[in-house]
């Protein structure tokens, strides 16, 4: 991957290298990424307990609402919420962590340009302005389905618990 640093400066995304003492992901994973991009207002985000709460993007009401409740339950007692940024449950565990005042993390498939899906443009916003956005690929890359899995390995890897 080849980064333009004058993008990312301008941008303030953080960068940070496998090999990188500070690097978020803790052990080892499969395929680990070499690179991991991260914009946000709250670095500190991934210094708290975290727990990933994702789900289906055709969530029931019901589903939506417990999405909610646990991420603004944890969220309040100080664990990071990690997801997906993906319509359903993972947007309504985002939106439970930050209505409780909590922090969270949304891991994308997509380059950290790319708002997708669109419906989520302000919920990206308070995403990052309540934690981060992370991403393994650079600006410029576009949703693919097969993008989706990849992506899931790093939440379980930036994660204490799924």
């Amino acid at each position: 991957m080849t980064l333009d640093e004058e993008l990312c400066a301008r941008r303030g995304t953080r960068v940070w290298r496998s090999d990188d003492p500070d690097y978020p992901i803790r052990d080892a994973v499969p395929n680990r990424p070499k690179l991991l991009l991260a914009e946000g207002d709250r670095f500190d985000a991934l210094d708290a307990p975290r727990v990933a709460v994702v789900g289906t993007r055709a969530a029931s009401p019901h589903g939506l609402a417990d999405a909610h409740e646990i991420a603004a339950f944890l969220a309040s007692a100080g664990v990071c919420i990690i997801s997906g940024l993906a319509l359903g449950i993972d947007g309504a565990a985002h939106q439970g962590a930050i209505d409780a005042g909590g922090l969270t993390v949304g891991v994308v498939a997509t380059g950290l340009d790319i708002e997708y899906p669109r419906r989520h443009r302000a919920l990206y916003a308070r995403v990052r302005a309540n934690g981060l956005v992370v991403s393994e690929s650079p600006f410029g890359v576009q949703p693919r389905p097969e993008r989706f899995p990849i992506r899931n390995r790093i939440i379980a890897a930036l994660a204490d618990a799924v």
